[in-house]
Order: structure tokens, then sequence, then C-alpha cells
């Protein structure tokens, strides 16, 4: 007797029910509000204005941090303050940045970049609190290396507020929902959508086998092997990306400014898609979500390796990811877009979309596209297999065989992630990642008094 749709079923009926609790949504102004969402904005706005815009101010500071300007040898961590901060971008970096802005606009039209900046920028301060406290409460393993994220610093922010069992359980419940949002199936999948509709191919075993022989030579070597390919591939893709990009824009440049008024216009009209006003600010602040992750707690668990003698001195770094991931790369895309009119009376979307609009300029662009993809896929790829680690590692030890067991298990789950008919499998992982976000913003609102009195210490301690 075979089970097999027996048990697609069920689990697909598991994942819509899981899915609809996860993104439950209410009516607003005749456009759906995730609670989620609502739930991640509300701790961006919270850490922007109690931290007095650090996000603003902390911004040239940061730059001077990554440079390197600050490098002390007596500093302890794995991996260098740009290394962590490519590692973290890594994650962020995909396709949430080509086709989640393509879906933006699809659904809320250009205005919808407005509120996805303005999202990114207050995200900036999320990122610098998460990150500052991931490396505040890391611990250092037996081997010398580091470990940290939320489900540290979840654990003692409950247990300074005399609930340490509670404290302990979402700290497990944190690291549980980030393994299995590691899976990357999704990343997989897409890569390999894009190479079969560009080249032809159509093996989608062998590609995923290939896919998880790449990922196995890279995450074999830990973190700094991971920090190692990541600190060189993210600047090459970017390059790629934004080159092709600029040139679009350039070659359209006397069109930039009614593009930002379009823009601008976009984000504040009443007769706007998807539910006026509310539905296109709902789009941009939801796509921003997806692609930066701030407060979701995943890029926290690669800061905490960074080598850094003062936390809060890598939480300046950090606050620069959603800056380069969202307020530039999606910008940029979003300016490609409107300005080819890629959007205007299509039915395409997501990637293809955003392919249409290149190649609308470059008929060879679907080919950089494609490498694009795969490079971006890549690389988030492997550094969630390092968020998984460690979560996976939180749960059962850190000792080689356990964390060697995740490993194969990982790269078995990649190999099978360009199948095609998984999409349950993917609301399945977005539901998880998006889980990750309670007791993490949670814990930053208990421990956010604490951040704030470290953050003036250490200015007083810089000047």
């Amino acid at each position: 007797m075979n089970t097999e749709p027996g048990f697609r079923h069920a689990f697909e009926w598991f994942t819509n029910q899981l899915s609809s609790v996860v993104f439950y949504a209410i009516p607003v102004g005749g456009a759906e509000l995730p609670m989620v969402v609502v739930w991640l904005m509300a701790g961006a706005l919270f850490s922007t204005f109690y931290l007095g815009f650090i996000n603003v101010r902390g911004f040239g500071h940061a730059l001077k941090v990554v440079s390197g300007r600050y490098k002390d040898p007596r500093q302890q961590g794995d991996i260098t303050p740009f290394q962590a901060l490519s590692t973290a971008l890594s994650g962020t970096v995909g396709t949430g940045n080509i086709a989640g802005v393509a879906v933006a606009i699809t659904l809320g039209g250009p205005g919808a970049t407005f509120w996805m900046i303005l999202a990114g920028i207050l995200g900036m301060s999320l990122k610098f609190v998460e990150c500052t406290l991931a490396v505040k409460y890391r611990h250092q393993a037996a081997d010398g290396s580091y470990s940290g994220g939320p489900m540290y610093y979840i654990e003692v922010a409950l247990s300074k507020f005399n609930l340490p069992r509670l404290g302990k359980a979402l700290a497990i419940f944190f690291a549980m929902a980030c393994v299995f949002g590691s899976a990357g199936f999704v990343h997989v999948n897409q890569g390999y959508a894009q190479v079969k509709g560009v080249t032809g191919f159509d093996n989608a075993w062998l590609f995923g086998a290939i896919y998880a022989l790449l990922v196995a030579v890279v995450i074999i070597g830990g973190i700094k092997s991971i920090a190692n390919v990541t600190s060189r591939l993210v600047p090459l893709m970017c390059a790629i990306y934004l080159l092709a990009a600029l040139i679009i824009i350039g070659s359209h440049l006397d069109a930039v400014p009614a593009a930002l008024m379009t823009i601008v216009y976009g984000a504040f009209a009443p007769e706007a898609a998807y539910g006026g006003f509310i539905g296109v600010l709902i789009q941009g602040f939801r796509r921003a979500a997806y692609s930066n992750e701030a407060g979701i707690g995943s890029s926290p668990i690669a800061h905490a390796a960074a080598q850094t003698r003062h936390p809060v001195s890598q939480g300046f770094v950090a606050l620069l990811e959603p800056f380069i991931d969202t307020v530039v790369i999606c910008t940029i895309t979003a300016l490609v877009i409107i300005l080819t009119g890629a959007y205007l009376g299509s039915d395409l979307d997501g990637v293809r979309l955003t392919s249409s609009a290149f190649a609308s300029v470059f008929d060879w662009f679907p080919l950089v596209l494609m490498v694009a993809l795969l490079l971006f896929g890549f690389s988030t790829v492997i550094s969630w297999s390092y968020y998984g680690l460690k979560s996976w590692s939180y749960i059962f030890g850190e000792t080689n065989r356990v964390q060697n067991l995740f490993k194969v298990l990982f790269c078995l789950v990649v190999s099978i992630g360009a199948v095609p008919n998984i999409l349950a499998v993917f609301d399945f992982i977005d539901s998880m990642i998006f889980l990750m976000a309670v007791p993490n913003i949670l814990a930053i609102y208990l421990l956010m008094p604490e951040v704030k009195r470290d953050l003036k210490e250490y200015l007083r301690q810089l000047k």
C-alpha cells in the first residue's frame, strides 16, 4: 500500500494550519495585515526611538569599525567583523532582493518601495540590538570556538525576571524553529528553475546532488570556511548584480526623477493597488521583513563569532546589514523595474518580472541573473547551514559527532531541494523562520535597557 499521498496531504494540511497561525492577518483598510509583521516592525520602531535613532547617528561609526579602524590584536572571536557581516549578509541577500521586490511592486505598486526603504532603515536599529546581545552572551566551547545567538540571550532575559524554565523552553523553541528554517529547499529550487529556464537543463536530481556536494565542501570547515567563502562571494555577487542594474539606471538617467516621484506618490496614494495606501504600506514592510530578517534572530548567530572586545562594537557593524540589503539593493532593483516599465500591464511576477526588466535592455541578462541567483542562493544556504548547526548544537550538544550528523542531514536535504512539487515545504520553512521572531523580540524588549546602558558606556570609552 502506498502511503505517500496520504502523508503528503497530511503534511500539506498541517502546513496550511501552521501558516494560518503564524501569518494570522487582520483586515485593515481593505488589505490584510499579518500580525507577525506588526511584531517585527513594532520591535524596530521601539529600538529606533529608545536608542535615540542609533541607525542614523551610528552609521558613520559603523563604517569605521567594519573597515578595521579599531582593530585590536587582543580581540577574541573566530572571524573578523567584516567576515561576520559578509556571512550575515549572505544569509539575507538573495531571492528576496530580486524576486521579493518584484512581488511588492506587483501587489502594491511602485509606492511599496518607499515603505520598504523605511522598514529597512528602522530594521537597522533592531539588528544593532540583537547582534550586540548575541556577542555579549556568547560562550566559548572547549575547542576555543564561540557560539552565540538569540537562544542564549533568550534564556538569560527570562532568567533575569525569575522565569528560568520559561526562558529555557523559549530558547529551545527558537533553536528548533531555526533548525527547520535552515533547510535550503527554496534557494536550491529557485536556482534550478532559473537554470532550467535559461539553459534548458532538466535534471533536478543531478542539480541537487552537485549543489549539495558544493555545500558540503564549504560547511565541513565550519564558520571560518564559511566566512572565507562569503567574504569573497558577497562582494562578487553584489558587484555583478549592481553593475548591470546601474548600467540600466544610467541609460534611463533622465527618467530617474520621475521614477522617484512615482515611488513617493504611490506610497501615499489612496487609490493605489492592493487596498490603497494601507495596502502599499503593508506590502513594503512585509517584503522588507522577508528581505533583511531584522528581528528574526538569524544573523546574530553569525555576528556572535566576530572578533571584538566590546559587544556594542559588533552591533554597529550589524546595523549596516539592512542598509545594504534593503535600502541599497532592493531600491536599485525597484528602480530598474520602474524605469523599464516592466511592471505595467505585465502578468509576470517574482524573479520573472525582474528578469524581464533587465532583459528589456540586455537580451542576454537572464544568463547573468541566473549566475547571480545561483551565487545569492548558494551563499544563503551555507550561511543558514551555520545558523542551523549552532541551533542544533544548542539542543543536542557541541560534540563533533552531533555536529557532523547535522551537516550530513543538511546536505541530504539540500540534495532534494531542486525536486518540484514541494511548495508545502516552502510554506513550512517560512513559518519556522518567522516563528523565530516571537521569542527573539520578546527577549529584546526585556534586555533593551541593558543594551542602552552598554551603548552609553561604549560611547564614553570611545571618547
